[in-house]
């Protein structure tokens, strides 16, 4: 056969030769006559082409249903119809029509003028709810469907079209009307309708692991116009400040990643489809506890630990534990569109949160006994105890920005003062001060102001590491010429170094942002707004120059080695000086005392919530037996404290781990490095080591022990015993078994999970599974 094959290649090859050889010239011959046109053959049936149409998808964000309102009846006295259109990425990523869809449930709702004097100016209707069906209507194939508790419902018909794979249409093919249609509805009202669909499943066969819904629609029935809703006053962006975003949707289809209840409805549009009037009422029960309609069970909700005393029931096991991470008067951390947090005022919203108020006897309502909700904006409408002024919103970063401290020089002297026969050093330093844009007032003392008053300095080697050093107070210190001057006899053993001087200092203000005293005088018709955070950037001193010239810089005032983001911080806590209480708003601050070179912990140990309640019902914590934390590093500690790996010696831990060892009270969700880190700049340094440049963490307060860096922050999660043992077999000092210098070798951790590897922290940590 070989042979063969090879005479016919050389025959074909010469008859090659042969062809390039005829002719005088070797040009082509003269084209011949046209041939007879053969018959054309029989066209061929239409098909699908390959590719064209799918019945899988590989994520929720692949599967699109649209929905034009044009489409939709569900109002009046017309027989309900629906038709929608499906897609889904097919090869190449591009959307093509998917079959296949056997089960979805439809919710439908209604905003309408409030005609009575109780309650919100506009509310939701559910049609179904109002027509005693349930929250919303399945579609199915058959027409009927197995509800929840395995009882057969009717269902209106679903149908794909034929035609048009992707196309389905839904009839109501039972007696009356469907359910979703409400009959003494207004047409000229706003409606929202969104679909949720069923037993979609990736290529394997496997359940898609996310809710599918659609992008919920807002229209005029009479017009099947898009109408916006004047209800909404709270985005899906506000929530996801804190709660994270879902992955692969467009900027425009904002959806919620990390909503614990009902496995997350993703959007504030769901939420409200059974979240209304239709289910008000239970905040006097006290075995429920809380009002279900969204705007009171929202507040309560979010209110959670501080009003944990106060509540019942199902309100309290739920909610009781929650910690807000922004400031609770703060509204417009949640309210973030429109005013009409502000300007509606009703009771069921103001109760949720202020629940010792009883409106019916006037009790902690200054006896006020209102007749109806109509009346309440007569003294909440406008003023001091309008929302935005009685719940001081911005005060804090009124306060914050009212008082400046500025480091204008320092003098220090070794050994230059006998105190009982021993030589110590003297340091003194200079801030200048301003209140309100003022020079601060001869004669004043902030030490009654002051929720904390420490000055505290540390030294910086050349290579940007931090040391902590020792603290001036302010408290006594008074004013002249518009300036504080500081001065501490201690054992500094500073002299020729260069000193970093960063602020844990907070003032108390009351709700105009003025300062007042931290405590009250009794009979004041005042409080105190505390830890209020004091403007003071970290000021930098080589001791060496007597300008201060020349300083080494601490990395965590560089930028570039940085890689968390104090932005996004802030966007779930407003400020840092929130989440601390001491008056530290940046990271370059907090390194006073959350840094790599001062060991030891306040919060050594972990603890878990038990299954077991007290004589009194609080729940009882149990420690996790060897599993211990030596440092005060702030990467390390950041990552313990929002995964749950703490005790608390002052309170309940708002996150904690529950009695099966799982985080409970963190918002975001979990494995979203991007929900603290920045995007421009990487964990890890070419070097494999971290781009910050620390190479070790302290574990003792003499700082004679040491931990490898990015096993401890890895370890701030991965707690397992066989976690602990990969990061040692891969180079790294643990606690426990910690090295005696503090310059490590760089573990290999970077060799698998860097930035773009194959298990990289981009990656695994993406939080795309959700």
């Amino acid at each position: 056969m070989k042979n063969y094959n090879r005479t016919l290649l050389a025959a074909a090859f010469i008859a090659a030769l042969g062809v390039t050889g005829c002719g005088s010239d070797g040009s082509d011959g003269a084209a011949g006559e046209p041939g007879t046109p053969g018959t054309p053959g029989t066209p061929g049936t239409p098909g699908t082409p390959a590719g064209s149409v799918v019945t899988t998808v590989d994520n929720a964000y692949d599967f699109n249903l649209t929905l034009a309102p044009t489409d939709i009846v569900v109002v009046g006295a017309d027989p309900f119809s629906l038709k929608f259109t499906v897609t889904g990425k097919g090869t190449g990523g591009v959307d093509v029509p998917y079959s296949g869809l056997d089960k979805v449930a439809l919710y439908v709702m209604s905003q309408s003028a409030n005609a009575t004097d109780t309650g919100a100016p506009m509310l939701w209707t559910n049609h179904a709810l109002a027509n005693d069906f349930g929250s919303s209507m399945y579609c199915t194939l058959t027409g009927t469907a197995a509800a929840r508790g395995g009882a057969v419902v009717d269902a209106c018909t679903l149908v794909e079209d034929e035609a048009n794979p992707g196309t389905y249409t839904g009839t109501w093919a039972h007696d009356g009307n469907a359910p979703v249609v409400l009959a003494s509805g207004d047409a000229n009202d706003l409606a929202r309708v969104f679909i949720r669909a069923y037993d979609v499943v990736m290529a394997d066969g496997t359940s898609v692991s996310d809710k599918i819904l659609s992008t919920p629609v807002d229209f005029i029935p009479a017009t099947g116009e898009l109408a916006v809703s004047a209800k909404d006053s709270v985005s899906n962006a506000a929530c996801i400040k804190c709660h994270s975003p879902m992955e692969g949707y467009a900027d425009t289809d904002m959806r919620i990643a990390n909503i614990g209840a009902h496995h997350n409805y993703q959007k504030v549009e769901n939420c409200v489809a059974c979240h209304n009037p239709a289910y008000a009422g239970g905040q006097d029960d006290p075995e429920k506890g809380f009002n279900a309609n969204f705007n009171a069970m929202i507040h309560t909700i979010h209110a959670g630990h501080h009003i944990a005393d106060s509540l019942t029931g199902e309100a309290k096991e739920m909610f009781g534990e929650i910690g807000f991470p922004s400031e609770l008067n703060e509204c417009t951390a949640c309210h973030d569109n429109g005013q009409q947090w502000n300007e509606n005022i009703y009771a069921e919203a103001c109760v949720s949160c202020h629940v010792d108020v009883d409106l019916a006897t006037g009790v902690n309502h200054r006896g006020i006994v209102p007749a109806s909700d109509a009346v309440c904006s007569g003294c909440h409408g406008s003023g001091s105890l309008s929302p935005s002024e009685a719940h001081n919103v911005g005060v804090r970063a009124m306060a914050t920005d009212s008082i400046v401290f500025a480091v204008s020089n320092v003098t220090y002297a070794e050994d230059a003062v006998d105190v009982s026969g021993v030589m110590q050093d003297q340091m003194s330093i200079t801030f200048d001060v301003s209140i309100d844009g003022q020079p601060i007032a001869d004669g004043f003392d902030f030490g009654p102001y002051a929720n904390y008053d420490e000055i505290k300095t540390g030294t910086v080697d050349a290579d940007g590491t931090y040391f902590v050093g020792t603290s001036l107070n302010l408290t006594g210190v008074v004013s002249a010429g518009g300036k504080l001057v500081v001065t501490k006899v201690a054992n500094f053993n500073v002299v020729g170094q260069s000193i970093a001087i960063t602020p844990r200092f907070s003032v108390c203000a009351d709700e105009k942002a003025k300062l007042i005293k931290c405590v009250n005088t009794v009979g004041e018709d005042q409080y105190a707004v505390e830890y209020i955070a004091v403007t003071m950037d970290t000021a930098y001193w080589n001791l060496v120059n007597a300008d201060g010239s020349g300083a080494n810089i601490a990395r965590q005032s560089v930028p570039s080695m940085v890689s968390a983001d104090e932005a996004k911080c802030s966007t779930c806590h407003t400020s840092l000086g929130i989440a601390k209480h001491y008056g530290n708003e940046r990271f370059d601050q907090c390194m006073g005392c959350h840094n790599n070179t001062w060991g030891g912990s306040y919060h050594g140990t972990v603890e878990y919530k038990t299954d077991a309640v007290d004589a009194d019902g609080v729940p009882v914590f149990a420690i996790v037996e060897g599993l211990t934390y030596s440092n005060r590093d702030l990467m390390t500690v950041s990552h313990r404290f929002h995964s749950g790996l703490w005790d608390d010696n002052r309170g309940f831990p708002a996150i904690h781990l529950n009695s099966d060892m799982e985080t409970e009270g963190y918002p975001a969700v979990a494995t979203q490095c991007s929900a603290c880190h920045k995007e421009d700049v990487g964990i890890f340094a070419a070097d494999g080591g971290l781009t910050s440049g620390k190479r070790s963490i302290a574990v003792d307060a003499a700082g004679t022990k040491f931990v490898s860096p990015v096993a401890e922050s890895c370890r701030s999660c991965h707690t397992k015993a066989s976690a602990l043992t990969h990061f040692e077999n891969n180079g790294a000092y643990v606690e426990g078994s910690p090295a005696s210098i503090a310059n490590l070798p760089v573990e290999s951790c970077a060799t698998c999970h860097a930035e773009g590897k194959a298990y990289g922290v981009d990656k695994v940590h993406s939080g795309a599974a959700h």
